[in-house]
């Protein structure tokens, strides 16, 4: 019986390859990838299993840094119910992200006291995206959707099962009723 019943869940995943199960299984997570933090140490997003993330591409020189604000106010008020922000500073568009690491660190502490963890400077769009923006922007890869960055302070959400959920404009403030919805909906 066990046997015939692991064999429709096949069947079922592989008549349905969109499911997030098939997704899981296929390695079509967030989990997959460490990338280096701000400071040059390893981060593995499999540490995450189980938390709702928001990836989101910063920059320190744009129109919208101020959204910087209302991250870290979202961080404080629902990391210790199993959300997690992450933030990746890009110079994409108008080369609005100059800096180094450790200025774009001092800059968000300084500045906006930015305690959510932030990754190292990457690109994410054009031939030298950073491979999780790949993930994140590709349907082939993430099993969900095709996406494109469109400008600093883009937001992925994420499920606790490391999939692809939503993408949020960069326009809409992190906190609009449609996130805060999402992170506090308990079946995500």
């Amino acid at each position: 019986m066990k046997a015939a019943v692991l064999l429709m869940g096949v069947f079922v995943a592989m008549m349905n390859p969109n499911s997030r199960q098939t997704r899981q299984k296929m390695g079509k997570t967030i989990f997959q990838f460490s990338v280096e933090d701000i400071n040059g140490k390893t981060f593995d997003f499999s540490s995450l299993a189980g938390k709702k993330i928001m990836i989101v591409n910063t920059a320190s020189r744009c129109g919208l840094t101020p959204q910087y604000e209302i991250l870290q106010s979202l961080y404080e008020k629902y990391h210790d119910q199993d959300f997690e922000i992450i933030g990746f500073p890009a110079n994409n568009f108008l080369a609005q992200e100059p800096g180094t690491n450790e200025e774009i660190a001092t800059f968000c502490s300084v500045n906006y006291g930015v305690s959510f963890p932030m990754m190292e400077k990457i690109s994410v769009k054009g031939k030298d995206m950073h491979p999780v923006y790949q993930f994140l922007t590709s349907e082939e890869q993430n099993g969900v959707m095709d996406s494109k960055v469109t400008w600093n302070f883009q937001k992925y959400l994420l499920g606790p099962d490391g999939t692809l959920e939503k993408v949020i404009s960069p326009r809409t403030d992190p906190d609009d009723p449609e996130v805060i919805t999402w992170i506090e909906n308990n079946g995500s």
